[in-house]
């Protein structure tokens, strides 16, 4: 029986864009090749880490969505640990609440990504912070 899984992995900072681009096509092969499906997968670019991990602030993390059989998350967790580029990783399974959360989640994303209204509240608290007389 195959299960749904979320899998969110930090890489090391000092990568190039085509060396991190690598780490997760060969993370995301692996996947297929044990026999999983990947449903969605999001980079979310180079964040600050909440605490320094290996003396570095800074990683590269990635998420991917997928399903596959319970044994596999042993053999990718362990493939995360081998390799030198991965910082931290954590996988959970999904259940249909995660689920569906998820799938919210992605279509207010989309929804938004084509409208720049999003920025607009924080400029118009800006400026009106602006107006108000200091005291």
């Amino acid at each position: 029986m195959t299960n749904r899984y979320e899998t969110v992995f930090i890489l090391t900072p000092v990568l190039s864009e085509d060396q991190t681009k690598e780490a997760v096509k060969k993370f995301k092969d692996l996947i297929k090749k044990g026999r999983g499906k990947v449903h969605h997968e999001e980079s979310w670019g180079m964040r600050k880490l909440a605490y320094p991990i290996q003396k570095k602030s800074t990683g590269f993390y990635h998420l991917f969505e997928f399903e596959s059989e319970a044994p596999f998350v042993d053999k990718l967790e362990t493939e995360y640990r081998r390799d030198e580029r991965v910082l931290r990783f954590m996988t959970v399974k999904m259940d249909k609440h995660h689920q569906a959360f998820a799938d919210r989640r992605r279509n207010k994303q989309s929804a938004t990504s084509g409208d720049d209204t999003a920025e607009r509240p924080a400029r118009r608290r800006k400026e009106e912070n602006a107006d108000q007389p200091n005291s």
